[in-house]
This record gives C-alpha cells, structure tokens and sequence, in this order.
C-alpha cells in the first residue's frame, strides 16, 4: 500500500492559512507531520507542548564556534506552522522539520557561495540579529528566511537588500509575483486586500483540503514557466528526501506543511540520484546548537533584520484569536485603548465605527472589513480626524507588545540560566515595552539592579540605558533606567557566555579583556567607571594596572584631561555604593599633577577650534580637581589643605595660562579664550579679586590687543554667566568702552563671535545688560544708583550669619554666643565689600 502524501501550501503568519491548517489536519488525521523549519530543532519540538510556552517564540540557531552568526525563525499562534507542530504534539503525532538544515546557512562560506555546477547556489537561513543575513542566505519563504508569502518589508525588499521573489518582475518566484498575478487573474489591483477577502477573512468549508487544491492547481500554473531559483531548487531538493524518509518509515498518512510556491516541486517527485546530486553542491556543515527564545509582536513587524514581512501582527492574533464577530471586539479594544490615554470615547463611538467599517467595506466590494476599513472607522468616528491618536491605536493594537515566553527546560547557557535566576530575585521583568526604571541606591535591592543592569551593558545587551529621571534630584543616591528588552539579546547573551557562566564573572572577563585591548587613556578610564558601577571588585586591579601603565607613558595632555573627569566621578562611588575606591585616588592625582605641569605648553598656538575644545576640557578638569579635593577631606569642620595643595597647583596653572599673551602673534601665546576662561575660573574660586579681574580686562581689552583676540577673551571670561557684569558696573564699563571704540573695519569680523558671547548668557541678563546701557553712562561703581542695600541694618545681618554659615558648611556656632560672627564667619563677604574691592 503507497503512502499518501498531502502538501498543505501555506501563506506565513497567515491567520486564514493557520485556521485551514487546523480544519485540514483534522479531517485528514495524518500519521506524520512535516513543516517547513530547520531540522535541527526536532529534539526540542516536543517543548511547544508545555504550558510554560507562550508564542511568540523563535527558534535560535547559532555556530558553536561562534556564536555571533546566528540566525532565528520565529512563530506566532497564528503561524500555520505553529498550528501544525501544535497539533501533531496534541495529537501525539510524530512531527519533523524538513528544510535544509540550519548548519548549511551558518557554514563559514563568504556570502555569495557557488557550488562547482551551478552559478547560483545557495543555502536557506535566518538573518542575523544585527540585520545582516545569514551567511548565502537565499530569499525564500520559509519562517528562517523572511516570513510571509515571498514577501519583503513594506518597501517591497528582503533583509538584505535584495527583491523578495513576489516583487521581482516576470514568471515564477525567480522572476515575478505570484500573488500578484493570481490577483490580476481575479481582476483585482491589490494583491494583499484580494489574498485577504479569499483567505485570511474566510472560515474553513466543508471540505477542509478544498482551499490546499486550488492554492497548489494556481501554483503549479505559475511554475509552469520555470524559473524557480537555485536556492528553492536546493530547498526542495531536502524536502522530497524528508518526505521519502517518511515512506521508508512506513508513515501511511504523510502531511506537509509548506510554504505555497513549494508545493508543485514537491507534489512530482523527480529521481532520488537528481536530488542527491544537487545537495552535494553545498558547502561543509558548521557545529550548530539551536534552542527556543522569547519573540515579540513589534519583532515581527519590523523589516530591518528578521522581521517576517508582516505590517500587521496585532491585527493577525486577533483575528485568529477571536471566536465570533472580531471587528466589534477590536473596536471596544480600541475605545478601551483611548479612553487609557484621556480621549472621550463611549459606547456610541464603538457602535458608530463598527457601522461605519461595515459600510465602507460593502462600498468598496470586501466580503469583511479589513484593517484598512477598521482604522478608516477608527480615524474618523473615534480619533476626530486625528493621525495622532490614530498612530497610537496602530502601535499598541495593530502591531502590539507581546511578549512570548519558553519553558526552563529549553536548552540554555550557563549564562542565560544565572541572568534569568537574577531577574527573578530582584523581580526585574524583561518586557518589549519601554518603561522607566528609578532605583535608590541606598537599598540593597536597588544596588543589585543598578549592578545588574551596568554589567549587562558591559557584556553589549543594552536592555536598561541610563536616562533622565522625571524627578529633579541632584542627589548621587538616584539613578535612572529605561528597560526595553529585545529578542536579540539572546545572541549576545550566547556571545557574552565565552567569558563566564554567570553576569558577574562574564562582566568581569570582558571587562579585563577590554582593558587590555584599550587604545586611549579616556577609554580606560570610562572603563574604571563602569567597573565601579557594576560593582565589579575582581576586574579593577587588572584594569588599573593597566590604566597605571597607560597613564605614566601617555604624554597627550588633552588625552589625560579627557580621562580625568571619569576618573574623578568614579571616585564618589565609595560614598554611595559602598564600593572601596581608594585605589583611584593615585592614578588620579597623577593625571592631574601632570595635567598642571603640560597644560600650558599645550595650549599655546592653538586655533579657534582647538581653543574651543581645549576650553571645554578645562572646564572639566576644573570640577573634576575640585571634586579630587573635596574627597579627601573639605568636609564640615575639616582641617584647611595644605600649602601646596592639588587645588594651589591647580590654580597656579590657570594663572599661567592667564599669562601667556600672544606677543609675536596668535602662534606665540595663549588663545584668548583660554585666557579669558582662565581669569574667569580663578575670580570663581576667591583666588583673583574684582579689581584684579577688572585690570586684566582693561588690558585686554585696550587698543594694543588685535580685536579678534580681544573678543575671544570676552567669550571664555563671560562663559561662566554674565550675571557677573551686573554686580560689577567697571567690567561692564570696559566693555562697553571697548565695543564702542572697535574700529568699524574690524567690527565686522568680531561680531559672530559677541554675538555667539552674548546670545549664552541668561535672557534675563542680557535684558538687564541693555538696561543699564541704555540708562547712561557706565563708569566706577560710585554711579551705581543707591539701593536698598544702602539703609542696611548689620547688626540685624550679622545675627543671621552664624545660621548662614552653618548652612553652607563654613563653621559652626561662635563659641562666645550671640554676637559678631568669628573669623570663620567673616569668609562670607558682604555685597557693599564685594563692590569696594
């Protein structure tokens, strides 16, 4: 008795495909199952079965040797494959894959592999995570290699760049659309809305294998003409050996399930020896391992990497998913979703949109109104007219944010297992959705997700990245996530697995074998950092030894100014996390001493964009000393530094830049800008008084400087604020002076840059600016319109001194009691003294 074969011809995550299946496997009852899928996965098929796996899922496949080429097949409930492998674990029917098998789409072959007789060979696979295909990965139609009926993304390609064979023109797969043409055959001009009304909107008839007939009769019309290409030709090849397989098996009732374009190939059998040879024109195998991973609705829709060609995957499970009438429930979906974000939608708006996608789809000759009738409805009667809330509706409901889930008992590394052991303890969901995560970095449990998250982004698996909390705290205790969790991750946990089989230990591997292979000073010292906030005790003396050995041969002083800022950060962990950060301490000082001693030989000749950049490290070098100093001990009621502090070297340096005029022109000395920026940073810190501050920039601000100078000079100098021209009438009177007496040939060319100064400071400060301009002439002090500082009460002031101190930090309460503050007090200068310095 010869076995009957049965060839189901499927449109991929095809709703209407996935419910003919079930009807068509049930009147046929088969003894064996086949689907479309690499068969590597048969010893894991049988986990589809277990209540923990929830589509969407996709299998994983990966080379062993490395685990970077990779590729997935994805499946959701409404895949026809899914709805078979389902029903044959149900049924406690034997079930294969039978496509070529992963480990020939992974091999180490260049992409564009040629067997020795023919031109065009090729292998079937997924696509990698990063969107790149898989290694000669063929555009087929199978769930690894791009999903639907040979259909690309919605810009009409594959993956990779190249035509899917429904959009390449004239004949078969190789050269046309095969929808296409059955649509025109039908009189239809859209190929989607026409494959719809006949198959995804329809319900099974009486005869389940009626639709299967007609699908394989249209098929094998459109094969006719040849042109199947060297890629299915090596697919099917496969196929009919499987299906032999099943014969000799003694399988009677044989059901396969396929992709439709398949079927006339595999329905004629031609010789065992001329399958056989065109197999043998495929490259070595690689050591492959595949296991089930989690997929996503959003996943599935997108068509950069493996994306399966759908628009709409939302919109599929529910009309696969939905017993009875789906458009009313997808409207109360709808109205339920609006209504969430604050639209005004009732009972009314469900019943009108319902009426009105009827309507519209008797109008335009649809047996049921599609998606496009739906969201018309949904635009007009619930949105208003709205394209925004309509885009809502699309992303949530339309594509949607599902999240599929796999068993334990699918295959996993180490690695995986000890990521999902953590999730669970610190109860860390992984989720599609973007969602804000803020931690408080004095409790334990928040420390351990904060470690978690910044070892994860050491080892490349991106699922939290710091943001901005939307609570305004300055407070280093707070740290803000947003978590996203992406199904490629999975790859690149397998990827991270070479370096350890839990987080802690792959962080640390990596971390060290990236310092190693470092090129700049700032990159290990951001590594450092990152140690640190990962909590990663057993790297940092690698990684420092390292950073040690860098720093005392880099002599680069804009690389070790760059470095310093994220070393300096690293060093306030300790208060924080608890983390013993000492050890920075040296390396750190080191920078900066040799930061003070190269600094000015550096910055001298630069241009205007050097000077720029040069300036912004400055600025980080000023806080990130600061911050140095503070560490070691300007706390309350600290004893005062030393003579010879780092902040004394510090400013010495700065005084040294402030120096360095260009004598013998802009090659000979200190940019102004530099300068200005330097004078500016030392009146910040106490070190140079107003009056000094004035004296320098009447200097430079005298004819004898070059204008363009001059003007950079008044760009670092105010850069800091310009509140400072509104406490000090003189700074403003020189440079309103100098503007003034700025030759009109010159003007021109120093306006961008007074014009780039001015337009940085507050609006409020430039208003008030042009206030006093404008009120006369701006001279000494003395002309300065009396306030009501003038009828000031000291005594009254002094009272409130001792609490002021105190709040800031400058010394406790005078012993003697009430009274006049103590020398210590008197470190806070009164305004009418600030003016007559």
């Amino acid at each position: 008795m010869s076995a009957e074969v049965t060839l189901l011809g499927v449109r991929h995550h095809g709703p209407g495909s996935a419910r003919a299946v079930a009807a068509a496997l049930e009147q046929l009852r088969p003894d064996v199952v086949l689907v479309e899928g690499p068969p590597e996965a048969d010893p894991i098929i049988g986990l589809a079965a277990e209540k923990e796996m929830v589509p969407p899922v996709a299998l994983l496949a990966h080379a062993v040797d490395d685990p970077a080429r990779a590729a997935f097949w994805p499946f959701a409930v409404f895949s026809p494959e899914w709805v078979a492998v389902r029903y044959a674990l149900d049924a406690e029917v034997p079930v294969r894959f039978v496509d070529l098998p992963a480990a020939y789409g992974l091999a180490a072959e260049p992409p564009g592999y040629r067997g020795p007789s023919e031109p065009s060979g090729g292998v079937p696979g997924g696509t990698s995570p990063d969107g790149r295909p898989g290694p000669d990965l063929p555009d087929g139609d199978g769930p690894g290699d791009g999903g639907g009926p040979r259909d690309g993304g919605p810009d009409g390609h594959l993956p990779d760049g190249r035509l899917p064979d429904s959009q390449l023109p004239d004949g078969g797969p190789a050269n046309g659309d095969p929808i296409g043409a059955l649509a025109a055959a039908a009189g239809h001009d859209d190929a989607e809305r026409w494959w719809e009304d006949v198959v995804e909107h329809r319900a099974p008839g009486a005869d389940a294998l009626a639709p299967f007939t007609a699908v394989a009769e249209a098929m094998t019309a459109l094969r006719e003409d040849g042109g199947a290409g060297r890629r299915d030709e090596l697919r099917e090849a496969y196929m009919r050996q499987q299906i032999r397989a099943a014969r000799r098996a003694g399988h009677q009732r044989i059901a396969v399930v396929c992709g439709a374009w398949h079927v006339p190939a595999l329905a004629t059998m031609p010789t065992v020896a001329h399958d056989r040879a065109l197999l043998a024109t495929l490259p070595r195998k690689v050591r492959t391992e595949i296991t089930w991973v989690p997929w996503t609705h959003r996943r599935l829709s997108q068509h950069t990497g493996y994306g399966a060609g759908i628009a709409s995957p939302g919109w599929y499970h529910h009309l696969f998913s939905t017993d009875g009438d789906p458009l009313a429930r997808w409207m109360t979906r709808a109205a339920d979703l609006l209504r969430q974000e604050d639209h005004p939608v009732s009972s009314a708006h469900v019943i009108e949109a319902v009426r009105l996608a009827g309507t519209l789809a008797v109008m335009r000759g649809r047996p049921l109104a599609g998606l496009t009738e739906t969201l018309d409805a949904v635009r007009s009667v619930m949105c208003d007219g709205s394209d925004v809330a309509l885009a809502l509706v699309h992303d949530r409901l339309v594509i949607g944010d599902a999240l599929g889930e796999v068993p334990d008992a699918a295959p996993a590394v180490p690695l995986q297992r000890d990521l999902t052991r953590l999730q669970r303890t610190l109860r860390l969901k992984p989720e599609p959705e973007a969602r804000e995560l803020d931690l408080d970095l004095r409790k334990e449990n928040d420390v351990a997700r904060s470690r978690l998250l910044h070892r994860l982004r050491l080892l490349g698996v991106d699922w939290g990245t710091p943001s901005r909390s939307a609570v305004n705290s300055t407070g280093t205790f707070r740290e803000s996530w947003r978590l996203r969790w992406e199904p490629e991750f999975a790859v690149r946990i397998v990827e991270a697995a070479q370096w350890g089989t839990t987080v802690e230990d792959a962080a640390t591997g990596k971390a060290v074998e990236t310092a190693a292979r470092a090129g700049e000073l700032g990159a290990l010292t951001g590594l450092v950092e990152r140690c640190l906030l990962a909590g990663l005790s057993r790297a940092l003396p690698a990684v420092m030894r390292v950073l040690a050995d860098r720093a005392a041969l880099d002599t680069d002083v804009a690389q070790l100014a760059a470095a310093l800022p994220a070393l300096v950060r690293a060093l306030r962990y300790g208060d924080v996390r608890g983390t013993d950060s000492t050890a920075l301490d040296a390396v750190a000082r080191g920078l900066a001493e040799r930061i003070c001693v190269g600094l000015p030989p550096a910055c001298t000749g630069l241009d205007a964009e050097g000077a720029t950049a040069m300036r912004r490290s400055v600025d980080e070098v000023h806080a990130a000393v600061g911050l140095l100093e503070n560490a070691v001990g300007n706390a309350v009621g600290a004893a005062p530094p030393a003579a010879d502090s780092l902040a004394d070297r510090w400013a010495a340096t700065l005084a040294s830049l402030a120096r360095r005029e260009p004598a013998g022109g802009a090659a000979t000395g200190v940019p102004g800008l530099l300068r200005g920026r330097a004078v500016r940073l030392l009146l910040d810190d106490g070190r140079l008084d107003s009056a000094e501050a004035g004296r320098r920039m009447g200097l430079v601000l005298s004819t004898a400087s070059a204008p363009a100078d001059a003007a950079g000079w008044v760009e670092g100098f105010l850069s800091g604020g310009g509140a400072l021209l509104l406490h000090d009438a003189r700074l403003l009177g020189l440079l309103d002076g100098w503007l003034a007496g700025v030759p009109g040939e010159v003007f021109t060319d120093v306006l961008p840059l007074l014009r780039r100064t001015f337009s940085a400071l507050e609006a409020g400060v430039r208003r008030t600016v042009g206030e006093q301009v404008a009120a006369g002439p701006l001279g000494a002090p003395s002309a300065r319109p009396a306030g009501p500082a003038a009828d000031l009460d000291e005594e009254r002031a002094d009272a409130a001194l001792p609490t002021v101190a105190l709040l800031l930090g400058l010394a406790g309460p005078p012993p003697d009691g009430p009274g006049r503050p103590d020398d210590g007090l008197r470190r806070i200068p009164r305004q009418a003294d600030r003016r007559s310095a």
